[in-house]
């Protein structure tokens, strides 16, 4: 069991960098979490240009969608939204979640987020979670950052939302392209106190005395 009893939100915009997302949903429905996406509608182009593949729209052929890309057929409870549904559950405070991470976020969500803006059900979702309180966490993939970049993303957090860029460490020792994503994921669902992706955590200095120190 998890330690959440209200579902988490998924935003998947049009950024690059897909795979951030494939791997949340893989982790978060592998450790049984219940998980709410909806996908912008740039990424149905995103995902043609990176993997050759075309995502679907009708929201039960999208989850099956999203279940064979993170290859977790039955685990966890997953459920789709169409982006442009403005009147689905999501878009309202009264129904209760744990909060949305929006993973990869891109600079124009970004900016129409710190607008207030909310032209589909993604971003009304977001923008319903700061103003109910709740936790929206943020995972830009954007280089380099334009001062309207930083400015934007500063609103969003002083309006209470957490920033954690698509910047990963080594101190892990990664191995392959997936262990560098994980460990975005990993901080990134770290903001919702969620642990369920397998990483080799910051342990502190070693000894002075240890050899090769």
């Amino acid at each position: 069991m998890n330690a959440l009893s209200k579902p988490l939100i998924v935003g998947i915009t049009g950024a690059s960098g897909l795979i951030y997302a494939v791997h949340t949903i893989k982790h978060l429905l592998t450790a049984s979490y219940a998980v709410e996406v909806v996908a912008s509608k740039a990424v149905q182009m995103v995902w043609q240009a990176e993997q050759g593949i075309r995502m679907p729209l009708e929201p039960l052929k999208q989850e099956s969608f999203w279940r064979l890309q993170a290859d977790v057929p039955t685990a966890g409870t997953l459920r789709c939204h169409p982006f442009g549904d403005v009147g689905a559950t999501l878009a309202s405070g009264s129904f209760r979640t744990a909060g949305m991470l929006i993973i990869p976020c891109s600079m124009s969500t970004v900016g129409k987020l710190a607008a207030g803006l909310s032209s589909d059900l993604l971003e009304r979702a977001a923008d319903v979670q700061l103003k109910e309180g709740r936790k929206l966490v943020l995972v830009p993939r954007e280089t380099p950052f334009s001062l309207i970049h930083l400015r934007n993303l500063t609103a969003l957090a002083e309006a209470g939302a957490r920033i954690v860029p698509a910047i990963p460490a080594w101190y892990h020792q990664p191995k392959t392209i997936e262990d560098l994503v994980d460990f975005v994921v990993a901080r990134a669902l770290d903001q919702f106190e969620i642990d369920c992706v397998p990483l080799k955590r910051w342990q502190g200095h070693l000894g002075s005395d240890t050899p090769g120190l």
